[in-house]
């Protein structure tokens, strides 16, 4: 195998270990995202595998002598000659390059993504929360009390009672 394909094949196994494949489980809130997160987790293991199973494996070296016992030098000759000008080309990689500051650039972007969705997410815990206790407590609750937990709403009847605003 050529060290290329090692490569490529060495670097996709060490990636493979980096990813927080369980952390990423748990960001999923819908039974789509969980679904194509797992297609994709396959789809990963599945070239992962295939990278260091195919690729990672050197071929046997020919023993040409033991092809000169039995056909003749002159044939075998030919043929090692043709299979030693045999120039498999190199693989180069333009694209990681390329992509890779991107790449970066949209980790940052989704690190400071989930910041904000995790503090929205509180924020909308908190006010779920603070509904349901004003659901519970509506039959029961006076103005004043209402009043004391919405200031603002407070000052706002007041000013429209103040300047003699009825709404209509």
């Amino acid at each position: 195998m050529s060290g290329a394909g090692k490569k490529v094949a060495d670097v996709a196994f060490k990636a493979g270990k980096k990813i927080d494949w369980e952390g990423m489980a748990k960001l999923m809130v819908s039974d789509e995202a969980r679904k194509e997160f797992a297609t994709l987790r396959r789809a990963f293991d599945e070239v992962n595998n295939e990278l260091q199973t195919k690729f990672s494996q050197e071929p046997e070296p020919i023993d040409w002598d033991y092809y000169r016992k039995g056909i003749g030098s002159r044939l075998v000759d030919v043929y090692k000659q043709a299979y030693d000008e045999i120039k498999i080309p190199q693989y180069v990689d333009t694209v990681t390059p390329e992509y890779k500051p991107k790449f970066d650039a949209l980790m940052v972007e989704l690190k400071e993504a989930e910041k904000i969705s995790l503090k929205e997410s509180e924020r909308l815990e908190k006010e779920i929360a603070d509904v349901q206790e004003l659901k519970k407590k509506l039959s029961t609750m006076t103005a004043d009390e209402y009043f004391a937990k919405h200031p603002e709403l407070k000052k706002k009847f007041d000013d429209e009672i103040r300047n003699d605003y009825w709404g209509y």
